[in-house]
């Protein structure tokens, strides 16, 4: 029997975002043959109540039960870890855990800890007007003495668009937005990005200075089921040249 740790992917949210953060941990474990890949497990609940409008205050539908049901599912299914590709669920964080005995990863806490560990002094923030609200990201960053950018009005309405009008409703086109986007938060003297949306990893240009949280968190889960990584840039690997261990990543990240 495998000694790897069960990945429980609570997912949907949205489902394009939860393919490819599979497909990111597919491609970036060392496997000869199927066996070596980790075991997964996904939940994608599509119609999930929307996390932003909750925070927004423009629902009373909380997200949060229907989170909890899909992690302690995955956890009777014989999922070890959780991990939730979605950042704006992060504001949900505290009840999941609750919810199971087992360890549910932190998506904005492993983001920032790769900010931290690359050497960036002050990133720029884009997510969703969610996320950006509850100050999930700025909060985890001052903690680990680096410095943010978060959009303004103008430049927000356009990072809400590219992920609202083109990701999730599947149109083209939103990489243009997103280099517009890039440009605007650079000139505000950032010298990095954090794609803080799940949404947005499938816009960027794969600038070496983004730091990609779906990226992230692959590593992360990858590391914290015990598999060996690989394919990610020299970039990213470098930031984690002093490894980090499985308990790192579960109980310290």
């Amino acid at each position: 029997m495998s000694k790897k740790k069960t990945l429980g992917i609570l997912g949907g949210m949205g489902p394009v975002a939860t393919v490819y953060f599979y497909k990111l941990i597919t491609e970036h474990t060392v496997a000869a043959r199927d066996s070596d890949h980790l075991n997964i497990l996904i939940t994608s609940r599509a119609d999930m109540p929307d996390r932003t409008d909750f925070i927004m205050g423009r629902t009373n539908v909380s997200p949060a039960p229907f989170m909890c049901r899909d992690a302690v599912a995955l956890e009777n299914m014989g999922a070890d870890v959780i991990a939730v590709p979605c950042n704006t669920a992060h504001y949900f964080h505290d009840d999941i855990t609750a919810a199971v005995s087992i360890p549910v990863l932190n998506i904005v806490s492993i983001t920032a800890d790769h900010v931290k560990r690359r050497g960036f002094t002050r990133a720029g923030i884009l997510a969703t007007e969610g996320t950006i609200r509850i100050g999930a990201y700025k909060r985890e960053l001052q903690k680990l003495g680096v410095g943010c950018v978060e959009p303004d009005e103008k430049t927000q309405a356009k990072v809400t668009e590219i992920i609202c009008d083109y990701v999730k409703a599947g149109r083209p086109g939103g990489d243009a937005l997103f280099k517009r986007v890039a440009r605007e938060m650079y000139e505000r003297g950032c010298d990095c990005l954090i794609l803080g949306c799940t949404e947005l990893s499938l816009v960027s240009d794969g600038d070496e200075n983004t730091i990609d949280s779906l990226e992230t968190l692959a590593y992360a889960s990858i590391t914290a089921c015990g598999g060996e990584s690989c394919g990610f840039s020299d970039a990213f690997s470098k930031a984690y040249e002093t490894n980090i261990s499985q308990d790192a990543v579960i109980h310290h990240i």
